[in-house]
């Protein structure tokens, strides 16, 4: 059976993630609907206990059939209750495999989609989006939705009995209720429900903004600022106190009237039955009314049923749209006819991209080569488009027009894995997993030996980090005080990409924000991994790059000037200048101070 089909009714969505298994939530829901009929039998039967004992007083001895009833009341209630616990069991089981499939399939799915997808979006709020929207649905199916099956049908055997006994006293009953059931039905729609969409998203932004300003902490402590230095925090935190004030105030009136309407069958009931009654005392007419006044207070439970489960609903359907957004993203197409890579020269032909939702084109006619072997370099103002040219080689996104080529096959007719296993990334941001120093270098390669793995670390400078960690290559990095700096934790890195001995990299250059000592390091095992490699380096130090076969500066998405660094200088153009302005920063920073370690004695860069 296939799991998750998108449909126009979103319940059926919804349900269409529980697989097989939504045929229990079916059966729970059938189950919760006879336990509601059923625990309305206890009322009648302690009516008909009340009617005994009046119709026989004084003489309550001949009230023989009052265990009876009493029996019988407490046996209704039971099955009832029973029941009940019966179709939880079963909606609990069918929910808990809707919330695992629905992470399951939306985690899957996120596993096909293409890099440049995460590239916008933070891994604090997919998790979020994934755990909550699934945790939400999970608890309606299990909870919500018996509830307000329940509330539904009840009214059925509800309405039977209301005029079973005394159509007058059963008109008057349904007059609150249908107050009530017209002030619920706006309150469960138009303005209100889409400020309760807007009241969800206010607190999931805020959520989110909480953990961004938790990391902030330290900074905020150091310079001594407030909760308002962070504004977007402060303004979710606005933003949610206004919902939440404009909300409960477009509640009030409404509820309070609702409230009252459903609480109100005992102010026209009552002073019915004194009329009706009159100064003589009439004991079936005195029944009915102690009937009524008895069984009309259910009707309060199945509207606040009705009123709860309607509203858990529409949260579960705001969840159940943001994981439909989510699976709604097309994955990158393989070709059909996939080709195999013949060798590893690059080449760019007339490419132009924009991001999805931009009219503007990031990049504009891009075209130049990289020779297999060769090392190119990007340099350019920032946001001018090095990252984005440097990120659809692997195919974080799809070109707009033209086409990128490696060994003379568009990468759009690799399949992704040969693509992946011929390409190796190094960003300036590193992603260690909490996991032993092993398991995140065996990453690029699983059947990898230890002996191979300790080669890789020792060629990307990692020996000193190992020999100061308590169990070696087997310490898991963030347990037991056990932290890396960033420098470090690029090293162990670079490890990984030597292990994977791919025949093309794409350096963002790590060492833009390393310390002197692990620029060193890390120098050195570039020359180790780039050796007998296509390279693409996005360099951000241009005294890194002064080696590199070609340099390309691009500005505002296109290439201005190519060409190796000396002539470039020559050229007296746009690099030139950007040389002149990084030597002055540099000469600024060092003035009258030597640094302890001499770069300029080790062979440049990559």
């Amino acid at each position: 059976m296939k799991l998750y089909e998108k449909k126009d009714n979103k319940f059926l969505s919804l349900l269409s993630f529980s697989g097989k298994y939504k045929y229990l939530t079916i059966i729970g829901c059938i189950l919760a609907g006879i336990s509601a009929v059923l625990g309305l039998i206890p009322f009648i039967y302690i009516w008909k206990m009340i009617e005994e004992i009046i119709l026989v007083m004084p003489n309550y001895s001949n009230a023989v059939n009052l265990a009876h009833y009493g029996w019988m009341a407490l046996f209704y209630g039971i099955l009832s209750i029973g029941i009940y616990f019966v179709a939880l069991m079963c909606t609990h089981l069918s929910a808990f495999r809707n919330e695992r499939n629905m992470k399951i399939i939306t985690m899957n799915h996120l596993l096909k989609l293409p890099l440049g997808f995460f590239s916008n979006k933070s891994s604090g709020s997919l998790c979020k989006i994934i755990d909550y929207s699934s945790a939400t649905t999970e608890g309606f199916l299990a909870h919500s939705l018996p509830d307000l099956i329940s509330a539904l049908v009840t009214p059925i055997a509800f309405l039977v009995l209301l005029f079973s006994y005394n159509w007058f006293f059963g008109a008057l009953s349904l007059i609150p209720m249908t107050i009530a059931l017209l002030i619920l039905m706006p309150m469960m729609r138009g303005s209100n429900k889409e400020m309760l969409i807007k009241y969800q998203q206010s607190l999931e932004d805020m959520n989110s903004e909480a953990v961004e300003y938790v990391r902030g902490i330290p900074v905020t402590k150091t310079f001594q600022q407030s909760i308002f230095s962070f504004k977007n925090f402060h303004k979710t935190i606005k933003d949610y106190s206004k919902f939440v004030t404009n909300y409960s105030i477009s509640c009030q009136v409404p509820y309070t009237c609702f409230t009252v309407s459903i609480n109100g069958f005992f102010a026209l009931l009552i002073p019915a039955g004194i009329l009706l009654i009159g100064s003589t005392f009439n004991p079936s007419l005195f029944l009915d009314l102690i009937f009524y006044i008895i069984l009309t207070p259910i009707a309060s439970l199945i509207m606040n049923k009705i009123m709860f489960s309607s509203q858990n609903w529409m949260i579960a359907k705001q969840s159940l749209l943001k994981i439909e957004k989510i699976l709604d993203t097309k994955p990158l197409e393989e070709s059909k006819n996939p080709q195999h890579i013949k060798s590893h020269q690059i080449n760019f032909n007339n490419v132009s991209f924009k991001y999805p939702g931009n009219t503007k084109e990031t990049l504009k006619n891009i075209n130049f080569e990289i020779k297999e072997n060769e090392t190119i370099a990007l340099v350019g103002p920032s946001g001018g488009g090095k990252t984005t040219l440097a990120t659809l080689i692997p195919r974080f996104w799809d070109v707009d027009s033209g086409e990128i080529l490696i060994g003379e096959v568009n990468v759009k007719n690799i399949k992704e894995k040969e693509l992946m296993k011929n390409i190796s990334f190094i960003f300036q941001k590193t992603q260690l997993f909490k996991d032993s120093i092993l398991n995140n270098v065996l990453i690029a390669k699983k059947d990898a030996k230890k002996s191979e793995v300790l080669e890789a670390l020792s060629a990307a400078q990692c020996d000193d980090i190992i020999k100061k960690l308590p169990d070696g290559i087997d310490t898991v990095i963030g347990k037991s005080g056990v932290h890396l700096s960033g420098g470090e934790q690029q090293r162990i890195a670079l490890a990984r990409v030597i292990l994977k001995d791919a025949p093309i990299i794409i350096l963002d250059e790590a060492t833009a924000f390393a310390d002197p000592e692990n620029e060193y390091k890390i120098q050195k095992a570039f020359k180790k991994i780039t050796e007998g490699k296509t390279v693409l380096i996005i360099a951000h130090r241009l005294s890194t790059i002064k080696n590199v076969d070609k340099i390309l500066v691009i500005q505002s998405g296109e290439i201005i000037e190519s060409g190796p660094h000396n002539e470039l200088i020559e050229a007296d153009g746009f690099y030139k200048n950007m040389w002149d302005n990084y030597n002055e920063s540099v000469q600024w920073k060092v003035k009258n101070f030597q640094s302890p370690i001499n770069l300029d004695n080790e062979e440049e860069g990559v």
